[in-house]
């Protein structure tokens, strides 16, 4: 009796689960044309925000659009978004496009020659590619251009000083600014 049961339930059981595989993959294919179609306009130079389920890949693809466009504070938005959802390499590969958005403006800064804005640029470089290479330490490119930035600043201790020592210093009679860096070293 329990065998004619079980053989009287085992199609509409199967048929269901059937269903539900072909839901489930029908929903990833889906999502999979949706981030195809996101990627396509960002492809075609077209600003276009994505979803808010979107993979690691897309939304780093989105961050290397906007730092092209030295639109580095709506990137840096993203950061915690591509860390958690994306692998060590693309994670690295976002902190180096952070870090070469950053060293341009600073270069460029520096060539305007203002210097206060190139500073904090530069240091703010030096931390992105160290973030690059605390996500992948093989990561040359981003070793390469740490060493290229920390050329440009240099990196003194802060000591800490009451607010009437402040005032009383005298003007600064050089920049930290050594120079740029021409040439290999």
């Amino acid at each position: 009796m329990r065998l004619g049961l079980f053989k009287s339930l085992l199609p509409p059981v199967l048929l269901l689960a059937a269903l539900v595989a072909l839901g489930v993959t029908g929903w990833r294919l889906y999502g999979v044309s949706k981030e195809a179609a996101v990627q396509r306009e960002m492809v075609a130079n077209r600003d276009v925000t994505p979803p808010d389920d979107a993979s690691g890949v897309l939304l780093f693809q989105r961050a290397h659009y906007l730092l092209v466009r030295d639109r580095i504070d709506e990137a840096q938005g993203l950061v915690t978004r591509i860390t958690d959802r994306a692998s060590r390499h693309v994670t690295a590969r976002f902190h180096y496009d952070v870090g070469n958005a950053r060293a341009r403006r600073a270069i460029a800064a520096i060539e305007a020659t203002k210097i206060d804005l190139a500073i904090p640029e530069v240091r703010l470089a030096k931390e992105a590619y160290k973030e690059a290479l605390r996500a992948d330490p093989d990561l040359w490119d981003a070793r390469y251009n740490l060493d290229v930035v920390m050329r440009l600043v240099r990196d003194f201790p802060e000591v800490e000083r009451g607010e009437e020592e402040t005032q009383a210093q005298p003007k600064k009679l050089w920049t930290d600014l050594p120079g740029l860096p021409r040439g290999l070293p």
